[in-house]
């Protein structure tokens, strides 16, 4: 209710709000999965969603489910990549294939991707790294 109610405020001074998720809405609470709570209870043209592909990795969940379910939903996604001990790495030097989910960009109606690491001490080469690989993708 609180998202819909912010994503009306924010509609109202031109803006979108877009939900940034992490792996722990997946993890289940009295019976519910909050992630599934703001899929199904929130406005889809009040709230989109904003998939962070490392903790849907983390998760063990597939953001394409999202997409292919809520086609239209998705402006933005956060490139970070995992690594085989499931810390972040620099984007294309990990395990999560971005390619599959790059490829229903159109679908998904992603317009933006923000390259990231939440843990990196090299900013500029995370940021050199995240351009290179997505310099070379072609979807």
């Amino acid at each position: 209710e609180k998202l819909n109610q912010n994503g009306e405020k924010a509609k109202s001074a031109g803006v979108q709000l877009a939900y940034h998720n992490h792996n722990f809405e997946f993890e289940n609470v009295d019976g519910e999965i909050p992630y599934e709570m703001i899929l199904t209870q929130t406005d889809e043209k009040l709230v989109q969603l904003e998939l962070d592909l490392f903790w849907f990795a983390l998760a063990k969940q597939d953001p394409l489910k999202v997409i292919n379910r809520y086609p239209g939903r998705v402006p933005a996604v956060h490139i970070k990549d995992m690594g085989k001990n499931s810390k972040m790495v620099n984007a294309g030097t990990g395990t999560i294939d971005f390619m599959r989910i790059f490829q229903a960009s159109k679908k998904a109606g992603i317009k933006h991707y923000f390259v990231e690491d939440d843990e990196t001490r090299d900013i500029t080469g995370t940021i050199e790294a995240g351009y290179n690989y997505l310099s070379k993708v072609r979807y």
